[in-house]
């Protein structure tokens, strides 16, 4: 943790939750994270169906969450049947657009070059994208960890973004199985992956907050925030769980 960057976690909520739960889920956050929200930004980036729903939630509480999406399309427009832009999510009050996590580069086969293209369109709707980088367990494995974060760093991350942007390393043996990086080895991989940055063009490497997300929970996350070079957290299925959010959220409000 730095004085300079101010941490960051987002929730994000995959693909659960009905509307009721959407709601319910919302108010309980809301709830549970007013006092972080004073040194540590906070949202949650639910599925589309429930984004116009609990925008609206969280408007009338009036809190310090704010919401994100978990994809958009690149065009701003047109024949895409089932695509959402960038500019629809804007309006329907997002902040953030989780732009290549791991769920979407392998089960829908999308390459940096995309995720770069989707990047750019959330700057030019005037959001902040979460760009998400990782390594599978065969990768690291193979110690090829640091050359595929970079190599999808440099590929997926859009030009000219200045600090507008949020980076997050989530590897992809670690999401949803219970496991995590030792400290030491989450610290090498946000290290790289800031000196890595200063050579994107148009970026400052210093003021982009880099996460960690996989299997971050109430147990690991104070270690988690202690690390250099970690701004934050993007968590997965503690998300799902006010309590354990608020005390995730909590952990890096502390590490200040």
């Amino acid at each position: 943790m730095t004085d300079t960057r101010r941490p960051f976690v987002a929730g994000n909520w995959k693909m659960n939750g009905l509307r009721a739960d959407g709601l319910a889920l919302a108010t309980s956050v809301a709830a549970a994270t007013p006092e972080q929200a004073d040194q540590c930004d906070v949202a949650i980036c639910p599925p589309a169906t429930l984004l116009a729903t609990v925008g609206e939630r969280l408007a009338e509480i009036g809190g310090a969450v704010a919401l994100g999406a978990q994809d958009c399309a690149v065009a701003v427009h047109g024949a895409h049947t089932g695509d959402i832009s960038a500019e629809m999510l804007a309006d329907t009050g997002c902040r953030y657009v989780i732009v290549g996590h791991s769920e979407r580069r392998v089960d829908h086969g999308e390459t940096s070059a995309l995720v770069h293209d989707k990047a750019q369109a959330v700057l030019r709707a005037g959001l902040i994208p979460i760009v998400c980088l990782g390594e599978t367990e065969a990768e690291r494995d193979q110690g090829r960890a640091l050359a595929i974060v970079g190599e999808q760093l440099s590929g997926s991350l859009p030009n000219d973004a200045g600090s507008a942007l949020v980076v997050a390393y989530e590897p992809v043996w670690a999401i949803g199985t219970g496991r995590t990086p030792t400290e030491d080895e989450i610290a090498e991989v946000h290290r790289h992956i800031r000196n890595e940055m200063a050579g994107v063009s148009g970026i400052d490497p210093d003021a982009i907050r880099v996460l960690y997300g996989g299997s971050v929970k109430p147990a690991n996350a104070t270690a988690i925030a202690a690390i250099e070079n970690v701004d934050g957290a993007l968590v997965g299925g503690a998300s799902l769980k006010a309590e354990d959010f608020g005390a995730i959220c909590q952990s890096f409000a502390e590490a200040v």
